[in-house]
């Protein structure tokens, strides 16, 4: 398995993540384990979750996926296989990026994901009403400290995240190795007009989610009947249905054909070859979900059919 660095970190990463916020919601510990350990076996090492994992789901408080995901390394002692990426700022118990919160949170994450260090310490969100230079210093306390290891951040406008990186540049604190934004072939304007560029020219790494667009991109919705799959995800998918989303079905089959590939493999492979993308993150609820996703690393795309691929999804 060929890594990536991360932006300018020592972190390398696979190009295939795995997310954590399906951990405590559509699939129990036990499955978790098993997910877990067959994406190791696969060569892979990002773990992407959040402190607010699964709070939304009734009986949770949030903290679950953490928790599994704690025990997991725990039970298995590949911790050291293994770059475990968490963030701070969406859950009510620790809402924003104030210093006083990002100290408390951390220590709650250490405590479920029951290690010494986070490799990926990420802003779940931007917070305006703190100011940049006290978040990060925060942020560098805990590199210093030796809890975390690089940080990064998600969710962040261009403009937010520029002056971010120049508020670590002049104060001389950790920076925002790595972004995480919405990416997928249905979902491109938002990253690739500002973020993709200040990426690439400050040597961001970038961590992709909603990489299958909700799984619009599996091919598994194809019309309004199909919606009724999956009672989570059918009305974001049936944002998709229409000229455009068909037009990038069609260009998935004919790639995946060529290829003897599934269409979500093909679009996992398009993300995983865009300029600044160090991983594109995915989930599964089975080991043989992931064993079919997994191929996605191992699909060279030509140039002509990312050029077929990005054509289809462009706005008419």
């Amino acid at each position: 398995m060929k890594l990536r660095q991360l932006g300018r970190s020592p972190l390398q990463v696979a190009p295939l993540a795995f997310g954590g916020n399906v951990f405590g919601w559509s699939v129990d510990e036990a499955r978790s384990f098993d997910l877990l350990d067959a994406f190791v076996d696969h060569g892979f090492n990002l773990i992407d979750t959040a402190d607010v994992y699964e709070a939304w789901v009734p009986g949770n408080e949030g903290g679950e996926s953490e928790t599994i995901i704690g025990n997991w390394l725990a039970r298995s002692g590949k911790r050291d296989q293994v770059v475990i990426a968490t963030k701070v700022g969406k859950w009510a118990r620790y809402p924003g990026l104030s210093p006083t919160n990002i100290r408390e949170a951390v220590d709650d994450s250490l405590r479920r994901l029951r290690t010494d260090r986070i490799d990926l310490y990420q802003s779940h969100e931007d917070d305006p009403k703190v100011p940049l230079e006290e978040t990060l210093r925060a942020f560098d306390d805990l590199v210093t400290a030796g809890k975390v290891r690089v940080i990064g951040a998600s969710n962040y406008a261009a403009t937010r995240l520029a002056d971010a990186l120049d508020t670590s540049a002049s104060k001389g604190l950790a920076r925002y190795e790595s972004m995480q934004p919405e990416y997928n072939l249905m979902d491109r304007k938002g990253f690739e007009d500002d973020l993709q560029p200040l990426c690439v020219k400050e040597h961001v790494g970038v961590i992709s989610y909603y990489s299958l667009a909700s799984g619009f991109l599996s091919g598994k919705y194809r019309s309004e009947a199909d919606l009724g799959k999956s009672a989570a995800r059918g009305g974001r998918v049936k944002t998709y249905l229409g000229d455009r989303g068909y037009r990038v079905l069609g260009a998935l089959d004919q790639v995946a054909e060529a290829h003897r590939a599934t269409p979500a493999q093909v679009a996992l492979a398009w993300v995983m070859a865009q300029p600044a993308i160090a991983a594109a993150i995915a989930s599964a609820t089975s080991v043989e979900q992931l064993d079919d996703l997994a191929k996605a690393t191992s699909l060279a795309l030509t140039e002509g059919e990312l050029a077929t691929l990005t054509t289809a999804s462009d706005p008419v």
